[in-house]
């Protein structure tokens, strides 16, 4: 016998906060980004983080500069509902001067087969913010 499959909608109105994130996501709206430093080591993070991997102590919000290079990158011929229209996209980890990790973006104005490890790219920003990590992108340099 063949599996029982039915099909159900689900919908739900979800709150959450971002709690020490909010001005990550804040800054967003301002065209900017925010990084963590280690107030005792000096690592610097390209992502929200409330302590240090390294040694533990507390970060602080550090400014990271707009353009970047790829480190690498993957084409995604699948996504989630929100970016089902953009399928194919491109991600990219982006190295930043200054920073010690990469972040995790998409890359848009590009084709996947133009895409180059080391391609300079620059952030771009959502002119009508929705503080979700989609606010940013990044485009070629």
């Amino acid at each position: 016998m063949d599996p029982l499959i039915i099909q159900d909608h689900y919908e739900i109105d979800y709150r959450h906060s971002y709690a020490e994130d909010s001005p990550f996501f804040v800054a967003l709206t301002k065209g900017k980004l925010l990084g963590s430093r280690c107030t005792a080591c000096g690592y610097t993070y390209a992502t929200p983080r409330s302590h240090c991997m390294e040694c533990g102590a507390p970060t602080s919000w550090h400014e990271l500069p707009l353009a970047g290079r790829v480190h690498t990158y993957t084409t995604c011929h699948y996504g989630g509902e929100l970016f089902l229209k953009e399928t194919p996209f491109t991600l990219i980890l982006v190295e930043f001067d200054g920073a010690d990790t990469l972040f995790l973006s998409r890359l848009k104005g590009a084709e996947p087969e133009a895409v180059r490890i080391g391609m300079p790219v620059v952030a771009r920003f959502a002119k009508t913010p929705s503080f979700k990590v989609t606010d940013v992108w990044f485009e070629p340099a």
